[in-house]
């Protein structure tokens, strides 16, 4: 009888292993074809290989509820948008982050930035995995994560840009930690050699318009791709410098709603 027990209780241990071992890593190809939507109903018509949607969104019985499911059926990969250094208040965790950590307004309504400092983040942090937790959960191949470049936008807390670095690899560590692909978005004047080794992807906006596309070269260096959109301007403006240093690039409209130009055929 013991010796049936240990079998089964080793059983049952190994069986918990498998169920919390970390799945493979989605690690996108340099020419993956995208789309990031994160407004709206998502338009499944679209043909991409990526799709960059709303996590709460995604959720059953939200707008896109069962999407992620659905592109999964047709071959896409799902990149799952989050704010991990801004607070917003129409989330429904709001209420989870203490006055402590909110700062002043990003510049989107609703939102605020994080005092993504070490000091506080075991205030928030809690909060934040949670959400990386729900990507898992619904299937998300992957996140973007975002609002994590505090430094320059008058945040309302001093962090330097030795913290905001370390807030990126605290992010990307707790992703890679649940299997999920991650980009590192924007925070281009932070790019250094650890931060390309850490992060599978980039995506960036406006890279073209403010003359500063040079440093996210080092990720398509290292074969991984740059997801690139500019809000301004004709894409045969940007396109070819896009396609000569190999990003993935495409003309969005700020709302980031359904419609896109891009630079690929």
């Amino acid at each position: 009888m013991r010796r049936s027990m240990l079998i089964a209780c080793m059983c049952l241990l190994v069986a918990a292993a498998s169920a919390n071992a970390t799945r493979p890593i989605w690690h996108p190809q340099l020419r993956t074809t995208w789309q990031w939507q994160i407004t709206g109903k998502v338009d499944e018509s679209v043909r991409a290989q990526m799709f960059d949607i709303d996590l709460f969104d995604a959720r059953p019985g939200q707008e896109n509820g069962g999407i992620i499911r659905r592109l999964h059926a047709r071959g896409a990969r799902v990149v799952c948008y989050l704010d991990t250094g801004a607070y917003e208040t129409y989330r429904p965790d709001a209420s989870r982050f203490p006055a402590s950590v909110i700062g002043r307004s990003t510049g989107w309504t609703g939102e605020r930035w994080l005092d993504i400092r070490r000091q506080a983040w075991p205030l928030f942090e809690p909060i934040i995995l949670a959400r990386l937790d729900l990507a898992r959960s619904l299937g998300c191949d992957g996140v973007e994560p975002d609002q994590n470049n505090p430094v320059g936008n008058d945040p309302g807390f001093p962090i330097t840009y030795a913290d905001e670095k370390a807030w990126y690899l605290e992010v990307a560590g707790a992703a890679h930690a649940r299997g999920l692909s991650v980009g590192m978005k924007n925070g281009i004047e932070i790019i250094d050699p650890q931060l390309v080794h850490t992060f599978d992807w980039a995506l960036n906006e406006e890279c073209f318009q403010y003359s500063e596309c040079g440093a996210l070269r080092a990720f398509v260096r290292a074969g991984k791709p740059v997801f690139q959109v500019e809000y301004r301007g004709a894409a045969t403006s940007f396109c070819p410098r896009a396609n000569a240093y190999g990003f993935m690039a495409m003309r969005k409209q700020l709302g980031l709603g359904s419609w896109r130009r891009t630079c690929w055929g």
